[in-house]
């Protein structure tokens, strides 16, 4: 069994290749770099000892990286040595005498639209600890697709090129939501994500600070595509960088701030919802950077209320010009329920948005209902409120529900 630890330490890894990676094609780095990058990471930061990549070409396929290998390999696959078993989604290689795969441990092929780009073949370095096979081949895709798009480039093949690369952009940004919501005793998770086209901007995270503190936040980030996902790629290595050095909200947002500037030149901008809450003393710290007020439902009390207290958008500027961080104390039994500006401005057939108002009348009507639940019945709700009117941006809604411990 993988201590808690060691499952943080790999994630965080795995954010910085992810990050290491996307960096270098925001950059419009050389194939070279992208593929070093690729091979340092396998080695370093995903514990690997041994591996192959060969990657499509002109109907072959091509040696790209060989490292830690006594046998011999061939530098050329012929595609007709490769046949391919999409039902299982095995393939087997016909090698030719004196080449040999025997040595490594498994392989993983990349695909984009059902046709092979790429096998990747590995060989942990220690075989007691697990190796997270779908982010290092989520990792192989984008790298690979990076490459295919020089090619593409070089061709002039300009449409194909943009259609690769938000595939490339949708790959970032799924990893960089919560594989798995909490759904404890002491706190239920339901996310409801919609993006209005196959990258969206927006995002959401919980990250736990120990075993007492939680963080969770919400974030809409201006423009769509690539550069939004790479955007936001970078603020959240920002955002968990800063929580480790255990920065106070105040610093942390002007330092998030400062970021983004300095990223974008104030040509990008995003709104950002960030809560703190301790579970020993039950106190909410909270800072909403021009974003959508969250509802608060104190199970208690009986009562709602937005949480609006706290900033300007963040990247816009320099420096925010004000800030003031939000503040509940000894909360117990509460829900909060985070929600991005796609939700409020969905529309009807009579033009009509849902609004704020309408969502704090549904969730009133709908408090004490599980997370899971909840969310069921806002889907319904939001179907026969748009009647297939089609959204015009990404919608997402994050609740999270609290129990006394």
């Amino acid at each position: 069994m993988q201590s808690n630890s060691y499952k943080y330490q790999r994630k965080e890894l795995e954010l910085k290749a992810l990050l290491e990676i996307t960096q270098a094609i925001n950059e419009n780095q050389s194939e070279e770099v992208l593929i070093n990058i690729f091979k340092f990471t396998c080695l370093v930061h995903l514990d690997i000892r041994s591996l192959i990549l060969y990657v499509a070409k002109e109907g072959d396929f091509e040696q790209r990286i060989a490292h830690g290998l006594k046998s011999k390999t061939p530098i050329l696959l012929s595609v007709n040595a490769v046949e391919e078993n999409k039902k299982t989604g095995s393939l087997s290689i016909r090698l030719e005498d004196g080449y040999s795969f025997g040595e490594l441990e498994t392989y993983l092929p990349v695909y984009h639209k059902e046709k092979l780009l790429a096998i990747l073949f590995l060989k942990r370095k220690n075989k007691e600890l697990e190796l997270d096979l779908d982010f290092t081949q989520a990792l192989a895709n984008i790298l690979v697709v990076a490459l295919e798009n020089k090619r593409f480039a070089r061709r002039q093949l300009e449409q194909e090129v943009v259609k690769r690369e938000m595939e490339i952009a949708s790959q970032v940004q799924q990893l960089l939501f919560p594989a798995v919501l909490p759904n404890t005793e002491f706190l239920k998770a339901e996310v409801t994500y919609i993006p209005h086209s196959k990258v969206g901007g927006d995002y959401y995270d919980l990250i736990a600070s120990g075993e007492d503190k939680l963080y969770f936040c919400i974030a809409d980030v201006s423009g769509k595509g690539m550069a939004a996902a790479l955007l936001m790629s970078n603020f959240q290595a920002a955002l968990r960088t800063l929580l480790r050095s255990h920065t106070d909200l105040e610093t942390l947002i002007q330092q998030l701030n400062f970021t983004l500037f300095d990223l974008t030149k104030g040509e990008r901008f995003l709104t950002f919802f960030l809560g703190e809450y301790e579970f020993a003393s039950g106190n909410l710290r909270f800072v909403n950077a021009g974003h959508n007020p969250p509802v608060l439902y104190g199970a208690t009390s009986g009562t709602t209320e937005f949480l609006e207290a706290g900033t300007t958008i963040l990247g816009a500027f320099e420096f925010v010009p004000f800030l003031e961080v939000g503040m509940r104390e000894g909360l117990r039994d509460f829900t909060i329920h985070l929600y991005t500006d796609g939700l409020t401005e969905a529309m009807n057939p009579e033009e009509e948005e849902f609004g704020e108002e309408r969502l704090r009348e549904f969730i009133g009507k709908n408090k004490d209902r599980d997370p899971a639940q909840f969310h069921l019945e806002f889907r319904s709700a939001m179907d026969k409120f748009s009647k297939k009117v089609p959204f015009h941006d990404d919608l997402t809604l994050l609740s999270l529900r609290f129990s006394s411990q």
